[in-house]
């Protein structure tokens, strides 16, 4: 009693998982925090049931302490930032050529607009209604679900190992590219073999399979010392130059954290538009250069007949579901610290068109670049376009870059917006795991948010140490497919399922009304219900039914290491049986006991959540 907030907190947990009601339930519509304290007249929910007349509901008083956004801006940029990350850059241009060029927009199209988009919107909503992060927001939706929060942590961890030394090569890159020569610009070097081939101002130059560019080797053989590992089986010793790196990027990763939103807020003014600024000048730079046609008609070319094929869709699904990212438990954990009226229907649609035209205008930037290259090598786009991943921005296109007027300026500045890419998704990672734990152990880290920031950015870098030696780029290829991959999908598939079946459609529907003030369309219900799930299925479906086979560079990862990736993907998704076997057992009762009617969940939760937001 003289901790409210433990009682509401303790109450609602109650009422949640055994079903607790009140001899005179009232529904009430929940207002913003700022509504004034004292006595409500609410109206019930309009079942036979219940009692439809205005209820006077007494408030608790307590003191709201958790964060909010200083500016409406600083949370639209960090949602901008982490959804548009270093994949628009080099995935969608890959894959946009790969499987019909401009017929592509087809599928990709619908896949946002009826899979993407509406699953983008339903977790902005949670977040915002419920204002917690993805653990503890299951104790509100369905508590035998609460696995999924654990699983969205570890992953997000995973992420974490081998995302952040992607970023690290571009600080490398970016503190090579200080020099009036740019050392992946001839084969002068002492890294260089036999095999390395410069074709730009030569004439006459032979280009075999055997032959390795300058930028290729400078890549493979200086900034990874690949060719110092072989394989998998064995990895070599740590790179310390990368080690370094990564330690400056934890760096700055910890102090825009540690205070909170208030400080991550500030810091995605320079990171979320910083790279729009470099994207433009690239692409303004490369519509000059010569042979940029090439690339441009290449790139939108369409090939109608590859709609007809099912990789297409799946590649179109898989593409926009990463970009925007929902499932990651990022966006339950930006929205949670937005005002409570917040409009977060018009936030979905303004962000996630934003997602995708930067995608769009990211394959203009990187094909003008590959039509210059293909006009310099006289040879065809797609025999220039064959790089994909980080070979793309670490291969192709400084090597482009390399032999342009003022190539110097061009490299630091293109090395700065992969920098500020990454590091505003590692904010959005972060983040989620930060509030879903905090949110969950309030009693134990809610006055030790520093530390415990600094606890996880050391348990990340840590756990990166093995994506740092010599064939580190083989540990970052097995967690980026085995880490994530399927394991994410088939978490924002149950996250689908359980708001939309289990917490049911009307209630969900009934918490935009009291945020917005009006109900979600016929489309997002029916999105939210069946087309949404559907479409996860369908990527999981495919992926597992149709692996691709698992290769770098030309290095074919052995059967055994496809098993140590299974069982990484594992790790993270068991937690959801784990946690409802760990449910079903603990709880006292006979099942049919533990499962209390819905009508005594819907009014306990009501009536709390109430009670909670409007003190």
């Amino acid at each position: 009693l003289h901790n409210p907030l433990k009682l509401v907190s303790f109450l609602k947990l109650t009422c949640s998982d055994g079903g607790l009601s009140f001899d005179s339930p009232p529904a009430m519509t929940r207002q913003d925090s700022a509504a004034p304290a004292g006595s409500l007249s609410v109206q019930g929910p309009s079942n036979p049931g219940y009692n439809t007349n205005p209820v006077p509901v007494p408030v608790i008083t307590q003191t709201d302490t958790r964060d909010k956004w200083s500016k409406k801006m600083d949370f639209l940029l960090s949602v901008i930032g982490f959804a548009v990350d270093l994949g628009n850059v080099w995935r969608f241009p890959y894959i946009c050529y790969q499987n019909g060029g401009g017929a592509f927009l087809i599928p990709y199209i619908v896949m946002a607009i009826f899979g993407g988009v509406p699953l983008f919107y339903m977790e902005l909503a949670l977040g915002q209604f419920h204002r917690t992060g993805a653990i503890s927001i299951w104790k509100h939706i369905c508590p035998i679900f609460k696995g999924i929060g654990y699983a969205i942590c570890v992953i997000s961890l995973y992420v974490s190992f081998y995302y952040n030394t992607i970023i690290a090569w571009a600080l490398f890159y970016f503190y090579s590219s200080f020099a009036s020569v740019l050392p992946w610009t001839n084969c002068d070097n002492a890294w260089n073999t036999e095999n390395c081939t410069n074709y730009f101002l030569k004439d006459n130059v032979t280009w075999n399979n055997y032959s390795r560019s300058p930028a290729e080797e400078f890549y493979t053989r200086n900034v990874l010392e690949i060719h110092k590992s072989d394989g998998l089986s064995n990895v070599g010793g740590v790179r310390w130059q990368l080690m370094l790196c990564l330690f400056l990027i934890f760096t700055i990763v910890y102090f825009s954290l540690w205070k909170g939103v208030k400080t991550s807020g500030k810091v995605v003014w320079v990171t979320a538009t910083l790279p729009y600024v470099v994207l433009f000048i690239l692409l303004i730079r490369g519509a000059t250069l010569p042979g940029a046609w090439k690339g441009v008609v290449f790139y939108l070319q369409p090939k109608w007949e590859k709609l007809f094929e099912t990789s297409v869709w799946v590649d179109a699904a898989a593409q926009i579901f990463f970009s925007l990212g929902p499932g990651f438990g990022v966006l339950l954990a930006l929205s949670s610290y937005n005002p409570f009226t917040n409009n977060c229907y018009r936030d979905a649609i303004v962000t996630s068109l934003v997602n995708c035209l930067t995608s769009f205008m990211s394959g203009f930037v990187i094909f003008t670049m590959l039509g210059y290259m293909a006009e310099k090598r006289n040879v065809n786009v797609e025999d220039v376009a064959r790089d994909k991943g980080p070979s793309l921005l670490f291969i192709t296109y400084p090597e482009a870059i390399a032999n342009m007027t003022g190539s110097t300026f061009f490299a630091i500045i293109f090395f700065v917006m992969m920098i500020t890419l990454g590091l505003d998704s590692t904010f959005g990672g972060l983040e989620a795991i930060i509030t879903a734990v905090m949110d969950e152990y309030p009693e134990y880290l809610a006055h030790r948010r520093e530390l415990f920031v600094l606890g996880l950015v050391v348990v990340c870098f840590l756990g990166s140490l093995s994506t740092l030696t010599n064939g580190g780029a083989y540990v970052v290829k097995l967690l980026e497919e085995f880490g994530v991959g399927s394991s994410i999908i088939a978490v924002g598939f149950l996250e689908a399922i359980a708001v939309s079946w289990f917490y049911g459609i009307t209630r969900f529907s009934n918490d935009i009304k009291s945020m917005l003030g009006y109900y979600p369309g016929l489309f997002w219900k029916v999105c939210w219900v069946a087309i949404s799930p559907a479409f996860l299925a369908y990527i999981i479906v495919s992926s597992l039914l149709k692996p691709a086979p698992l290769q770098l560079f030309d290095y074919k990862y052995p059967d055994w290491s496809i098993t140590v990736g299974y069982i990484i993907g594992a790790s993270s998704f068991m937690w959801i049986p784990i946690y409802m076997v760990y449910k079903l057992v603990w709880t006292p009762g006979s099942l049919k006991q533990v499962r209390p009617s819905n009508a005594a969940i819907l009014n306990c939760q009501i009536h709390l959540n109430s009670v909670f937001h409007n003190s």
